[in-house]
Formats: C-alpha cells, structure tokens, sequence
C-alpha cells in the first residue's frame, strides 16, 4: 500500500467518535488502548519486558493482517494531571484540550513520544512508539465530557507490518520514564546511536552570534587562539564561510565552495586552527537551494517548494538523485577542506514535501515518505563519512530533528536557536538530554552584552551547563571580567562535565522549566537551583557537591536529611572570584547559605 503521505488537512480536529471504542482494546499500566482500524485486518498483542535495563515497562504490537489505516487511542483518567510533555513541547506543557490540531511527527521533526504528568511531578501515561521514521499523525487532549486524557496515532499499516508501543510504568519521575523509553528506541532495529569521539563533548567556539556571516580567515584564527586557552576541542564555522553567504538569506546556497575573498585557501585555514588545538567543524544546509547558486541551474526541478521566509527552493530528499547529490556534497566537503565534522542545518525543511503527491518525473529509487528518504539520505552519508573518518568525526543536528533515531546518524544533537535566552536554553536542552539514547546534547550558541556585568555571562553559562556549551562571542574585544568569568565557568564545567553531561538527571516538573536540576555520575553530585526553592543534599555517598545558585538571591536553603555532617563550603561569586570558605554542621532541617547571586559553592566533608 502506499504509506507515504499523510494529508493532516483532511484529518479534522475534533470528531464525536473518537472517544468510542475499536476493534481492539488492552488495558495496559493503567492506560486503555484502543485500536480503531477496519474489521479483520489488524491482532494485538503484548508483553512485559525483563531486560537489564527495564524497570516493569510494557511493549503492546500491533500486526496488520491486510493493508489498512489505523487509529490507535491511549487515554487515562484525568485525576490530578498537570501538563503534557512531547519533543517539540516548547513553552506548551500545559493541558490541551481533545479538539487539539493533528501535528506529524517523523525523522526529521520530533518523535512519537509523550508524558502526562500530576502536580507532583509523577508520570500517569509514558509511552512510545516505533514509528520513529515514517510520518505520523499524533494529537492529544482532555476530554470535557470524558474527563480523561486522550493521545491519538493515527498511520497506514502494511499486512504483515507490526506497530509496537512501549509504555513506561506510571508514577516514576519524568526523567526516569523517558530513561525507560529512550533505551527501549536504543533496541529498535537502526537505533544504535553514532559513536561520538571524545572532542565532541569538549565545549565550542561558534563563529555565529559573534561574526554572523561577516567572518573571515583571519577573524576565526585569532579567536580560536583565545578559544583554545580558555578550554574549548572544537571550533564551528557557521554560515557565512561559502560563496554568496551574506544577505542574512539563503539565495546563494546550492554550491557549497568557500568564498574566495574571506577564505582563500579554507583547507589550509583549517588545518592552522587544528595546529592550535580545535577540531573543526563546518556548517552546511544541503537541502537549501538558492538562485543565486549554479547548482540552482541544474536542480531547481527537484526543488519544487519555495520557502520565501529563507528565500531559497527546498531540494526534494525523496529523488534519488537529490539523495545523491546531497551526500556527495557533504562527503567533498569534508575531503577537500580536511574537516571533523558537519553542523547540518535545516533537514526540517524537508517536511514541506510529507503531504506532497508523487510527481510525475519521479525515476528510479523515488521514496514516497519523507521521513523514509532522509533515512537513507543519512544512512549515505554516515557511511560515506565513516569511509573518510573511521568514527573520528561529528555530525550536529539542531531540534526540532533530534529525536532518539536521529541518533543513528548524528551524534551532536543541539537546542534549536535561543540568543541570549538562558531559560529556553535550558529547557531545551533538558529535553534533549532526557531522551537521547546516545550523542553529546549541545547547547544553543552563547551570546550576553559585552558592556553588562559578568553576571550576564553566568547567567547564559547556567543555562548552559547541563549540556556541552558553545560559546559565540568576539574573544579577541571581550572586557577582562569577561573572559576571566569565561575561563572560570568553563573550567568549572569541565570540571564537573561527568555529572553535567554524562550523569543521572532529575530535573523537576516540565511546566515549571526544570527549576532544579541534580544530576550525578558516581560520587561526584552538582544541583543547579534556578530558583528559591529549598535544596535537598543527597544522603547517599558523595565526594563532591557543587551546589550553582542560578537564582537571583545570594543564599541557598539547603534541606538535610540524615545524620548530621561537619563540611567545608566554598563559594564563588559569578564572576569566578573566591569567598571566604564556611565550617558548618549539617544537620537534618534547613539551613539557610550564603552563596552569591549566579555563583557556586563546592561542598565537601571536613576533616580533623
């Protein structure tokens, strides 16, 4: 059958039978399923996991018997829920109501994944899909006349096809149950994500919010200099590198050669970056097609969709040809400059073409689901990369396209553009990092006004910190305090990246942006408090606690639980610049520390 497209238009946004039943229901962790496909062409089936990592999740399948589609239903009592978590929730985290739009989901834009939450935090419906590549339609709401909460996937189904649903138990923590479920996509067949060498966990110096597309040879060599001392593995050259990369727009793209007059000789630019220490990654948007490029000449038919916002064509993926040609792009790219990596932009874009109907010049090797096309398109590439590279290189892929298959192919998986805005880098992030299988999750590039107070610059670090930060500001003409407060927030996160990048989360209620975030990785604790609520210090063992104070006052209440400790703390204020060390007995109740607005204080048991 064809499954390529699904029409979103046609699917309305409200109907009375949607809350009826199918042909199909399980009960599962609490959750009714029902299934709603025709009579006879689907059977159901589920069973509990016993894997290493499972903790008494269920996975349901759904097998087609004949080509059909299906509507598959999850809901639960409303009781005490709170919100609503997906990939690309953004500022939504609250509850919609049942006569929401129908959103697709694939590859290349979010994943089939969702959290309904209570007041507390805790997790009344967690589930996932394996549909990760192929389009799907997904909605999900609050019944006023049910008074439960419903999702709603709706998808074509092949005969002898099976859909698999994994549903996480309920009452554990948001992030506990999107542990379950990303390491359940690690398993689904392609899931293994891309190994990631070590650079790609080391902090960025990005060429973006600092030079825009005004960048040249020379500006990048000096900055990376001071980006080296001061700690970061990797530069990233952003847009503005190629031919007719100016305008702010994408009219020129198409060719993907260096400009002549900012980069003579990009090769050789490379390779005196690298000799300062940085691995070099470059930015490239393969799918963009502007009429300014001669590529334009030859390609503008496999790009029937104009955006005008970008002001450039989209290349079809679905073209064999255009799968082709992207990959080689890319893969002569990375050859002739000696590049580590491609920070590869706007692969969303390709969605333009998930409602399109099959065109009549389609040839050999056409595809007819997008999410399918990009699949291969990557798969290319990453071969092709690994041909060159081994596994020494890196791919960064931006939201809305890092859900947990895209891991698969990219093993840099960024939050989609924030300049200046700590919160939603944060937040972003978070996302990222709760359900990403694999990869180094990296934050939106960093940018704060050069002329404002050190504390400025802690801020965005803070939003940062839970994820590999990128940096992008003129090195060269930051103030002394600046770049002082820059080198001790970077060595501060180095310091702590175990538990920052490779730890154990638990950040908090979704709608209330992750306010307090623990994370750990063996003995070694950091809690990053974003507000004024009360800290909780770990009982268990640790060697380390670093407590950040991301608030705006200059103490921190601490929560003890457990016998009473002798510790030493040690605070900094946001700018790096040591305090007066404290002796304290910490024993179980609250106590109220001072530690600077935006600073830190390093916690550790006293002896003698």
């Amino acid at each position: 059958m064809q499954t390529g497209s699904i029409d979103l238009a046609a699917l309305p946004t409200f109907t009375p039978d949607q809350w009826e039943g199918g042909t199909h229901e399980l009960l599962l962790h609490g959750a009714r399923i029902t299934v709603q496909a025709a009579p006879g062409t689907v059977g159901t089936a589920h069973e509990a996991d016993d894997t290493a990592w499972n903790t008494a999740g269920i996975t349901a399948g759904i097998t087609a018997t004949a080509d059909t589609w299906v509507t598959v239903r999850l809901d639960v009592p409303l009781g005490d829920a709170a919100g609503f978590w997906h990939p690309n929730a953004g500022w939504e985290r609250t509850l919609p109501a049942d006569w929401s739009p129908w959103r697709p989901v694939s590859l290349v834009d979010s994943a089939p994944v969702g959290c309904l939450y209570d007041t507390a935090g805790r997790t009344m419906l967690a589930f996932a899909a394996d549909r990760t590549v192929r389009q799907t339609a997904v909605r999900f709401g609050v019944s006023e006349e049910h008074k439960r909460f419903g999702v709603w996937l709706r998808f074509p189904l092949a005969a002898g096809e099976t859909f698999r649903l994994r549903l996480a138990a309920p009452g554990a923590t948001l992030a506990a149950a999107l542990r379950d479920l990303r390491e359940w996509f690690a398993t689904l067949p392609g899931g293994t994500p891309l190994p990631t060498p070590d650079f790609g966990r080391t902090p960025v110096y990005s060429t973006w919010y600092a030079f825009a597309q005004d960048v040249t040879a020379a500006d990048v060599e000096r900055e990376a200099v001071l980006a080296a001392e001061l700690g970061c593995g990797q530069l990233f050259l952003d847009d503005g590198w190629q031919l007719h990369g100016d305008g702010r727009g994408y009219a020129g793209c198409g060719d993907w050669t260096a400009d002549p007059v900012k980069f003579p000789d990009l090769r050789a630019h490379v390779g005196t970056v690298r000799a300062a220490g940085l691995r070099y990654t470059a930015w490239i948007a393969p799918l963009l097609l502007g009429e300014r490029a001669e590529a334009h000449r030859t390609w503008a038919r496999f790009a029937p969709h104009h955006v005008h916002r970008l002001d450039c064509r989209i290349l079809d993926p679905r073209h064999a040809e255009v799968r082709e040609h992207v990959v080689r792009v890319c893969r002569d790219a990375v050859a002739d400059y000696g590049l580590d990596g491609l920070k590869i932009d706007f692969l969303d874009e390709a969605v333009a073409y998930g409602a399109a109907p099959v065109p009549e010049d389609a040839g050999p090797g056409f595809v007819a689901d997008v999410g399918e096309a990009m699949a291969l398109l990557l798969g290319l590439l990453r071969e092709e990369l690994r041909e060159l590279r081994g596994d020494e290189f890196v791919i960064e892929l931006r939201q809305r396209y890092t859900g947990p298959a895209m891991t698969a192919y990219g093993n840099l998986l960024r939050a989609i553009d924030c300049p200046a805005d700590a919160v939603a880098n944060r937040v972003r992030t978070l996302d990222i990092a709760m359900l990403a299988p694999g990869g180094a999750v990296h934050s939106d590039m960093l940018m704060w006004d050069p002329q404002g107070a050190p504390e400025l610059l802690a801020r965005q670090v803070h939003g940062a910190l839970h994820s590999v930060p990128q940096i992008s500001a003129r090195l060269t003409e930051l103030p002394a305090p600046h770049r002082e407060a820059l080198a001790f927030w970077l060595a501060t996160w180095r310091r702590l990246a175990p538990a920052l990048t490779g730890g154990h989360y638990e950040p908090g209620r979704p709608d209330e942006l992750y306010p307090q975030v623990t994370a750990r990785h063996a003995d070694q604790w950091v809690v990053t408090a974003y507000d004024e609520r009360p800290v909780t210090v770990p009982t268990g063992p640790w060697q380390t606690l670093t407590l950040v104070n991301a608030s705006t006052t200059g103490r921190l209440l601490l929560e003890v639980e457990g016998p009473t400790r002798r510790v030493r703390i040690a605070p900094h204020d946001a700018a790096g610049r040591p305090g007066p060390e404290l002796l304290l007995d910490l024993a179980a109740g609250l106590h109220s520390v001072a530690v600077p607005a935006g600073g830190l204080c390093d916690v550790t048991e006293a002896t003698g």
